[in-house]
This record gives structure tokens, sequence and C-alpha cells, in this order.
């Protein structure tokens, strides 16, 4: 993902367009991140995207939509990541 991708997605909202569903971010460490903490995390996500590459927590790869993971938990807030199926 580049951060032109991430400010995008950022605009746009955390829920995918067409279908309303609820997504996330993956980290290069595999994590997901909630889109509120990305959100509020923005400047250091995008210098860990620029900078540390792979090395970095912070590193977005990429989104994708939580259709029935129930149990999907943010790696830095521990909140739970809403599911469009499986509550």
């Amino acid at each position: 993902m580049t951060t032109k991708e991430l400010k995008q997605h950022i605009r746009n909202g955390k829920y995918a367009w067409p279908g309303g569903y609820p997504i996330y971010f993956v980290a290069s460490d595999g994590e997901a991140l909630s889109f509120d903490t990305v959100k509020k995390n923005y400047r250091e996500v995008l210098y860990a995207m620029k900078y540390f590459g792979d090395f970095s927590g912070w590193n977005v790869i990429g989104v994708d939509v939580n259709y029935e993971n129930e149990n999907l938990i943010c790696a830095h807030s521990g909140e739970k990541i809403e599911s469009a199926y499986g509550e």
C-alpha cells in the first residue's frame, strides 16, 4: 500500500463501498489495526511507511474487510474490530 492509498482509505471512512462492510488495516508484522487506531496515529503510520518499512509495527501494507471474525482485535488499542456478519 502506498501513502496515497492510505490517505484515500482514511478519507473514505471506516466502511467499504459498496456494501458498507467494516474495514481494518494490516500491518507488515501481520497484525490487525482498527480504522480508528490508524486514523488517530496517522502521522506515525505515514512516517513508518516512508522510513521504516517492514521494521515497524505501524507499517500498513494493506486493508481488508472483516466479514465474520468476531474475535479480531486491534493490536494497538486492544479494541474489538467490528465484523459484518459475525455478530
